[in-house]
């Protein structure tokens, strides 16, 4: 299953961010340092139904929407100079390791510090924040290169020794290749047998962006004043209000409200008599999603796994007239896979045994046998027809 990291500076809204688009347990608090220990959570990417056009009940979805799983870690929060040991250092950086992208998590407002103690909304650059953690990856994954260089540099006299290879082995956590390697060579237009540190620390950078995509999510957007809106605007960052969403989940739970996790508005539920004060925190909340088309929770996850990640969403069934599987169960499971995947990638998805043991496959949608290299498409319906049983 992909999972994404939430990281950021302390005290930004990441453990609000993460309990609103998990509903699990995390601690919330106006100090740094809230979370010491990474959170695990799931959340969910929002994407349509295919029953909703084929005029089916599938019982996977709300009204046509469907929700597929993702995993979510919340780690402790990071300060300038984390890789020196700042703070809680590299246990922070560490915890990345397991994540196929992040969302960095900012305070829009900039009404926390580099450090993450509270100043006072407008009283700090969130561009800078947007900087640092970049560059606290760099110097993890540069210092992670440095202390294994001498023997590298050591072996790659020898003329049968790969630097590529040598490097992606050291690299083995972070998923990158001998051929990624290679290529971020010749990009830079480096010599990595003969490269200096700052050679190094340029090709550490690029590595970071292939291993940890990044998606920055402006937090407290209800709290940031428009000249720190249009500022981070123009650098492309995504925004959103944790806390709004948070509220939101909460009063769908209680069944005072109708709301799905995506939806741009919400509706008081049938029979509801609202207090003063939750009419007034709902019209805010309704005001912050207005403005902001929503309050960007989902936005980001649904961004981080489509767009980062390049994932399209497949159903696979066990019968391609009914769409569901043996049981009757009409489309049960939805995969996330890597956009130009095929239907063999599909069935070793679904099992290893079942793509080991791959025939054909079939697209429920036109009855018609498919190759085992044709390119599935966001919403496909396969079924896998394999020797395994």
């Amino acid at each position: 299953m992909i999972t994404l990291a939430l990281a950021g500076k302390p005290n930004c809204g990441k453990s609000t961010f993460f309990k609103a688009a998990t509903m699990a347990n995390a601690e919330i608090a106006n100090y740094p340092f809230t979370t010491i220990n990474p959170n695990f959570g799931v959340a969910y990417v929002r994407t349509t139904c295919p029953c909703k056009g084929l005029d089916l009940t599938c019982g996977h979805c709300i009204d046509g929407v469907r929700f597929v799983a993702v995993n979510l870690i919340d780690v402790a929060g990071l300060v300038p100079d984390a890789h020196k040991g700042k703070g809680l250092g590299n246990q922070f950086l560490d915890n990345l390791r397991q994540a196929d992208a992040i969302l960095h998590v900012i305070d829009a407002s900039g009404g926390t510090d580099s450090e993450g103690n509270p100043v006072g909304a407008g009283n700090h650059d969130p561009s800078e924040d947007v900087k640092f953690l970049t560059y606290e990856m760099t110097m993890w994954v540069y210092g992670i290169l440095d202390k294994h260089w001498s023997r590298l540099s050591r072996q790659a006299s020898v003329k049968t020794f790969s630097i590529h290879q040598g490097i992606a082995e050291v690299f083995t956590g972070l998923g990158i290749t001998a051929d990624e390697v290679r290529e971020v060579e010749l990009k830079l237009k480096l010599d990595l047998v003969h490269a200096q540190m700052e050679e190094l620390v340029q090709f550490s950078a690029e590595m970071v962006k292939i291993s940890k995509p990044m998606l920055v999510v402006g937090n407290k957007i209800d709290e940031t004043p428009e000249p720190l809106k249009e500022k981070l605007a123009a650098e492309k960052v995504a925004f959103a209000s944790a806390a709004s969403e948070l509220a939101l989940r909460n009063a769908a739970a209680a069944k005072v409200i109708k709301y799905l996790p995506g939806d741009k508005q919400f509706s008081v539920a049938d029979g509801i008599t609202l207090s003063a004060p939750q009419k007034a925190g709902l019209v805010k909340i309704a005001e912050v999603m207005k403005k902001n088309n929503g309050t960007g929770v989902q936005d980001a996850i649904n961004r981080a796994v489509f767009e980062l990640l390049d994932r399209i969403v497949v159903y696979p069934v066990e019968d391609e007239n009914k769409l569901c599987n043996k049981q009757g169960d009409v489309l049960p499971d939805a995969f996330l896979m890597k956009r130009g995947s095929t239907p063999h990638d599909l069935a070793f998805q679904v099992h290893t045994d079942i793509g080991k043991g791959f025939l054909y496959a079939i697209d429920a949608r036109t009855k018609m046998r498919i190759k085992e290299t044709h390119i599935l498409k966001d919403g496909d319906i396969i079924k896998i027809v394999s020797a395994a049983k």
